[in-house]
């Protein structure tokens, strides 16, 4: 059968072992493109040429899954995915051509299973590339080549373009869905402005029960996570080098969108944690919600949503919140002083990343769903690969690609692959989600009004804060006008 024809590939938690992660070793392929350099058995550099042909199937090879990955996260950097299939399907011609005419079908028929293989990786790993339709046009005209006139094959394209198309549907429907939850949000801002008494419920009418909504959060950033191509976390930072002719590689599509969404989730989550504490008028109000998230974020870090977990004690470390010291007076802070330990940033945030490998090894040996849950703290996953990036050169003196770099690169965003693809244990609640998504949230200013307003300013510098605020306030037509915000507007975690 066609499918026991098709080169095997191990599954992608098993993609990069501890130490044998990139023993990408090929001497046939070697000697016939001597423009690969290896370091004890490990491919370290190459030119961008040699690379390609690397990563093309013919009748006797077929590169190893880590290589596939690797070269197709990072070869963006160099050149344009839809340069890339032309690339491919030149080298295909090419193979063809070079046989002995007689032998030609024969050889054909050998190389289709691989070259099929090698698209199918690709398009269920980087999905997003075939958004562009220059990228799908070179797909449909490469699958068009190799399966002419056998049925077997082209029914095996078939199934891999249907698949491609579900998954870009599904993407699109997302991104609707998204613009559809922040329309919600503006509409309720609106509203809020125009009557201000309407004020809105707070949390606990919503939800008192802090596991449901540990649950309910870790919906939202599994959803979120599920969307984020892995090309995104290269394409964050690319920037204008040598090959782009003074014109950014990408300024003809989004870069990296669902990742903006996912750190703006974060952002919402933070400022929605600080305006819950902020909003009660009683002290005795505002520490049962100030207990209620610091038993949330405990069981996130149970579920191993570490995300939410950050959000939450980002949003109880604002400012406005933190100073409000008659309040935290009130709270039993034992179980946040155990949690604020944990994601402690000094030693480079060693306590996180320990609690992070433990989680990791609970997935890898998981019996359920929900020991596969690993959520990381994303802002710390993107500053690691933006070092990563930033620490090491692209290219070598010799012009070479630093292919040592990439496995690195790969590597860190294959975990990630891992962690995105687990699907949501947890019964959804709708009412929660949409409160979560759409409630509107307070400014950074409407954080310090509400703060002063419930405990006085203590020193000079914060009576002069709340005195221009208050100034500020007076220009304009209602409190609620400078009050809410859809979005936070503000980065400051």
């Amino acid at each position: 059968k066609y499918k026991e024809n098709m080169p095997q590939t191990p599954p992608f938690t098993g993609m990069f072992g501890p130490a044998s992660y990139n023993n990408n070793v090929y001497q046939s392929k070697e000697e016939s493109y001597g423009d690969l350099y290896y370091h004890e058995n490990n491919l370290v550099s190459g030119s961008l040429e040699a690379l390609i042909h690397h990563l093309v199937p013919n009748v006797d090879y077929y590169p190893d899954r880590t290589y596939i990955f690797t070269f197709l996260l990072s070869s963006r950097l160099f050149l344009h995915p839809y340069e890339l299939v032309s690339k491919v399907y030149h080298l295909c011609v090419e193979h063809q051509r070079l046989s002995d005419p007689h032998a030609d079908k024969l050889r054909m028929r050998k190389m289709a299973p691989k070259i099929v293989q090698l698209l199918t990786e690709w398009t269920e790993t980087f999905p997003y590339d075939f958004r562009d339709e220059r990228t799908m046009r070179g797909l449909k005209e490469l699958t068009h080549r190799i399966t002419s006139g056998d049925e077997l094959y082209r029914k095996a394209v078939h199934q891999m373009i249907q698949s491609l198309i579900r998954k870009l549907t599904a993407l699109s429907q997302y991104e609707e869905a998204l613009a559809k939850i922040n329309a919600t949000a503006a509409d309720r801002l609106t509203v809020l402005k125009a009557k201000p008494q309407s004020i809105q419920r707070d949390i606990l009418t919503i939800c008192n029960d802090p596991f449901t909504l540990a649950q309910q959060l870790t919906h939202i950033e599994l959803e979120r996570l599920s969307y984020i191509g892995p090309e995104e976390f290269v394409q964050a930072f690319i920037q204008k080098g040598p090959l782009d002719n003074n014109k950014s590689r990408f300024s003809d599509r989004k870069k990296a969108s669902n990742l903006e969404a996912y750190v703006e989730w974060f952002n919402r989550l933070s400022y929605l944690v600080a305006t819950e504490i902020c909003m009660p008028v009683k002290k005795k109000h505002r520490a049962r919600v100030i207990e209620f998230f610091i038993d949330v974020a405990r069981e996130c870090f149970n579920i191993g949503n570490f995300n939410s977990l950050m959000a939450i004690i980002s949003g109880m470390n604002m400012s406005p919140v933190s100073r409000l010291k008659k309040t935290w007076g009130k709270v039993k802070t034992a179980k946040f002083d155990i949690l604020e330990h944990q994601m402690d940033p000094s030693s480079n945030f060693y306590n996180y990343r320990t609690a992070l490998r433990g989680a990791t090894q609970r997935s890898i040996t998981a019996h359920t769903s929900r020991e596969k849950i690993v959520i990381p703290f994303f802002s710390l996953l993107i500053k690691d690969i933006y070092f990563l990036n930033e620490g090491c050169a692209n290219l070598l003196p010799n012009g070479h690609v630093n292919f040592e770099k990439f496995w690195e690169l790969a590597k860190q965003v294959s975990e990630f692959m891992t962690w995105k693809q687990v699907e949501c244990p947890f019964e959804r609640d709708r009412k929660i989600l949409q409160y979560l998504l759409t409630v509107p949230v307070f400014t950074e200013d409407a954080l310090y009004l509400a703060s002063y307003e419930s405990e006085g300013p203590e020193n000079n510098i914060e009576k002069d804060s709340w005195k221009s605020l208050r100034c500020v306030l007076e220009g304009r037509k209602s409190a609620a006008s400078v009050g809410f915000s859809d979005n936070s507007m503000s980065d400051r975690n």
